[in-house]
């Protein structure tokens, strides 16, 4: 038979089984915009940097929906020392070249037709998706659908630079 002791101590474990147990809903992840996406990825740090140094928090934190074809922290160090340099020291082509990687809308990677779409920067992106690879121009998607509250984030290997404008 049990007393009361026994009792209380079968008591207080099922407590605090149940708040455990319910404690780890209470620290569930709220959905997050596209901009707190990229932020919270270490493998973006540079991304996030540039995309914060252009102002674009704000905008990528905004209704959507957007899809971001965000270069790794890999695909910037490919990139010459010369063209980050310049890139940090003109702001209106930084802003060109962030929102190349940006599509309006909600493209995942299983509802990629191949073609051009239009980017908000204005350019076009050539798409292209063969058996479970999604190709975004020269760039490999290597992490597909990072869903957002406003779009989502694929990751690629490679720093999308948009064609020099017509004269």
């Amino acid at each position: 038979m049990f007393n009361r002791r026994h009792v209380f101590t079968i008591v207080s474990i099922a407590a605090m089984a149940a708040v455990v147990s319910l404690s780890g809903c209470a620290t569930a992840h709220a959905p997050v915009t596209v901009a707190d996406t990229i932020a919270s990825n270490p493998q973006l740090s540079t991304l996030n940097g540039l995309i914060t140094k252009a102002g674009l928090v704000d905008t990528l934190r905004g209704a959507g929906p957007f899809t971001v074809f965000a270069p790794d922290n890999a695909a910037f160090a490919k990139v010459s020392a010369k063209t980050m340099a310049a890139l940090g020291a003109d702001p209106a082509m930084l802003k060109s070249v962030l929102t190349f990687h940006v599509v309006p809308g909600r493209v995942l990677a299983a509802d990629v037709k191949n073609g051009k779409v239009k980017t908000v920067q204005g350019a076009d992106l050539e798409l292209s998706k063969a058996g479970g690879f999604v190709t975004v121009d020269d760039a490999i998607v290597q992490t597909a659908d990072l869903i957002a509250t406003n779009g989502v984030v694929h990751v690629v290997d490679t720093v999308l630079i948009p064609p020099a404008p017509k004269k």
